[in-house]
């Protein structure tokens, strides 16, 4: 076990001030929008050891085996098949979609047979891995997640009174759920700019009312604001508002449009970059791709709730890329012991822990983080709250209190 230093990425939705704060920082007036830890090619964490940092991608290559333990790498190769971040948004992020395995499989193929760079704008996909994610928030935190039924759209645009949405709320309301679903939000992907500023300015309005959707209204004007003039403003209002509480968390499957509009979490995802934009960027949208991969369907959102598994609090998901725990300790109270057959990284996120094991002793404040090989015991003690991140070498599990996605599995 041994301490990480991680990269802040400083993308342009992040906040000023959230991971300054957690990490106990001066801010610097720039945003800090993600803290990686992890092995990941683009932001490798650096292990410090005595004859200097090394990065954790460089560290795994040269004994994989030792690292990451056979189970992982028999099934995953010689690469740490996760990567865990801080999450502290302050403006929506665009809306995007990823794709499932067999379709990043494809698509990767395709893209490289036709000698596309793998840096290049317009490329889809980076690497042949989905890329399913869990988000847990630390604090309040807002987004948008999967389809309303098509009658909850009807209803929600209805309420816009624009008249260029008539027509959409009529398909809404008269045929099959994903042949609704499909036209109304291809035909939202490139709408006039007459229409979208028809709709941000009705939006606007209805956020200021007393009507029954004042409160979403009040999200999606927010994202409006942000992202004046982007037409990714009419496909947000298909979407479903999420709001979690502190230690509330959320599973995003393949196929499944979504949006982070605001908020401090802990995300885990699949190592990948595969990430298909339908608006609210600046950046490339395929649509006749994106197409392919969204799932038009409209299951309920689910919460996922933690649920104990020994010393530890466990949000459940149904791919075995990754695993997420929660751990809580009080000081004076029993060392938490946490046993692992794959590498994990843990990270504090309030108060001050102490992680034992059979290299030393690493303290940790929030922010701070370490990592362990497969197979290395780590005993927490202090009085403070942790997330650890490995890989889950059993059968993945259900989204806790709620079915998931029928499509959210590995495939």
């Amino acid at each position: 076990m041994e301490p990480l230093v991680n990269t802040v990425r400083p993308y342009a939705w992040g906040s000023t001030t959230a991971l300054p704060g957690l990490l106990g920082v001066a801010p610097d007036g720039r945003p800090q929008a993600e803290l990686w830890m992890g092995a990941h090619p683009g932001a490798p964490s650096l292990v410090r050891r005595p004859e200097g940092d090394l990065p954790l991608d460089a560290v795994i290559e040269a004994a994989p085996a030792a690292e990451l333990g056979d189970a992982v790498l028999r099934r995953f190769g010689p690469r740490l098949p996760f990567l865990l971040k801080l999450l502290a948004a302050v403006a929506p992020l665009s809306l995007q979609v990823h794709p499932d395995l067999a379709q990043a499989a494809v698509g990767f193929r395709i893209e490289n047979a036709a000698a596309v760079p793998l840096d290049a704008p317009h490329r889809n996909y980076r690497d042949d891995n989905h890329k399913p994610e869990m988000v847990v928030a630390l604090g309040k935190f807002e987004g948008l997640c999967g389809f309303r039924t098509p009658r909850e759209c009807a209803e929600l645009l209805s309420a816009l009174r624009v008249a260029g949405l008539d027509p959409h709320c009529v398909a809404l309301r008269t045929h099959p759920e994903e042949e609704a679903l499909r036209a109304v939000f291809s035909a939202f992907l490139a709408p006039s700019q007459a229409l979208v500023a028809a709709v941000a300015e009705a939006v606007a309005r209805e956020a200021r009312s007393d009507g029954p959707h004042r409160k979403d209204f009040a999200l999606y004007d927010r994202v409006a604001r942000a992202h004046p003039g982007d037409p990714g403003l009419l496909a947000a209002l298909m979407l479903r508002p999420v709001r979690l509480a502190p230690g509330e968390g959320l599973f995003l499957g393949a196929g499944v449009p979504h949006a982070y509009v605001r908020g401090l979490a802990v995300e885990i995802m699949a190592a990948s970059d595969n990430v298909l934009r339908c608006g609210l960027t600046a950046k490339h949208v395929d649509t006749a791709e994106l197409l392919r991969v969204v799932r038009f369907d409209a299951p309920p959102v689910r919460v996922v709730r933690p649920v104990p598994d020994g010393p530890e609090e466990v949000y459940p998901a149904p791919v075995d890329d990754f695993r997420l725990s929660r751990v809580r300790v009080a000081e004076g109270g029993p060392a938490v012991v946490l046993d692992a057959t794959a590498p994990h990284i843990l990270v504090c996120t309030r108060g001050r822990v102490r992680l034992s094991g059979p290299r030393g002793v690493v303290p940790l404040g929030p922010g701070g983080s370490a990592y362990a090989p497969a197979g290395e015991r780590v005993a927490v003690e202090g009085d403070g709250e942790l997330y650890r991140a490995t890989v889950d070498t059993g059968a993945p599990q259900a989204c806790g209190d709620a079915p998931i996605h029928p499509y959210s599995a590995a495939s």
